[in-house]
């Protein structure tokens, strides 16, 4: 029987993962890549739906600095690789995230397809258990 999710798959979860891979193809070590694709999920979110806070915004000083960090602050709170396990992997289960959630975005970017190609078109065959 195939693994399901325990909880529903938001676009949220699948750009997340986008982009964590992204960030571990051009190099990123995997805990930062983590960190980083919850970070800009969050704040895309955020400025899409009017919810970023002016002091989530970075001065230009603020953004040199923060690039030599490893984690990304987002209110005052950094966005690690465990944060990043436990919003994302934990919501949907280890089991489904490994064998099914994170290959399925991986072999889509190998295929060259973009995240809005796939955002929607992945979420509808992953059902949760009822």
């Amino acid at each position: 029987m195939p693994v399901k999710p325990n909880n529903r798959i938001r676009r949220f979860d699948v750009f997340a993962e986008y982009r964590k891979q992204d960030e571990q193809d051009k190099g990123m070590p995997a805990d930062q890549a983590k960190g980083y694709g919850l970070w800009v999920a969050k704040v895309v979110a955020a400025r899409k739906f009017g919810r970023l806070k002016d002091r989530d915004r970075p001065t230009a000083d603020e953004a040199r600095k923060r690039r030599r960090r490893k984690w990304r602050v987002l209110s005052g709170k950094p966005q690690t690789d465990k944060l990043f396990d436990h919003e994302i992997i934990e919501r949907m289960g280890q089991d489904f995230y490994k064998e099914v959630f994170a290959p399925a975005i991986r072999r889509a970017r190998e295929q060259g397809q973009d995240y809005e190609q796939i955002r929607d078109r992945l979420r509808r065959r992953w059902k949760p258990e009822s």
